[in-house]
């Protein structure tokens, strides 16, 4: 029976080392194209969000009703408008927009048209992993990663407590981010909620 109990502990503290290195090996595996994400990247201004495909813009000149109306950005990032043609909107804030519309449109008709250009609905984001309700929810404005996690069900008991991983606008590396309503969500985003592993 001693000798038993003796065998018993060196075989315990191995299985322990292997469980270790599985788990380190799980948590590691994959995550490689992740990085720490920079403290200024989570907070961008509104004013300063990109239009892109997808996005829907509610262009309004001032004493124009024919040329105002809603408009759908296309897959290539191009708006047409009544007398601007086809101008690229992609890539530009709402501010940049306005100033190259009324490029566009000053000449003969216009002589100084006033322009102003408001996001009528963005792009959805979507979140996938740990919560209830995966999946693809329409963007409003000022979202932060909580209020994402809660609309899409919340947190599954296997979720993560403290960090998300999110690939900006749908394009690049996941960066981790921490589970804190200070970070921000934006039109495109992709949210994964990382499953916990203690």
């Amino acid at each position: 029976m001693i000798e038993n109990r003796a065998l018993r502990r060196p075989l315990r503290a191995l299985a322990a080392l292997a469980l270790v290195l599985v788990l380190a090996g799980c948590a590691g595996n994959g995550m490689d194209t992740i990085a720490a994400a920079r403290p200024d990247e989570a907070t961008i201004p509104a004013s300063e969000l990109r239009l892109a495909p997808g996005d829907s813009i509610r262009v309004t000149v001032f004493n124009e009703a024919s040329l105002s109306g809603t408009y759908q950005i296309d897959d290539d990032g191009y708006v047409s408008l009544p007398l601007a043609g086809t101008v690229k909107a992609a890539g530009a804030t709402k501010i940049e927009f306005e100033r190259v519309l009324a490029g566009k449109l000053k000449g003969d008709y216009l002589t100084n048209p006033k322009i102003t250009v408001e996001v009528a609905s963005f792009r959805p984001y979507f979140i996938l992993g740990e919560v209830e309700k995966p999946g693809q929810y329409n963007y409003s404005s000022n979202l932060n990663v909580m209020s994402a996690m809660a609309v899409a069900g919340g947190p599954t008991y296997r979720a993560s407590q403290s960090d998300v991983l999110i690939q900006r606008g749908g394009r690049g590396d996941f960066k981790r981010y921490p589970l804190s309503p200070t970070v921000l969500i934006y039109p495109g985003d992709l949210i994964r909620v990382p499953e916990r592993y203690f």
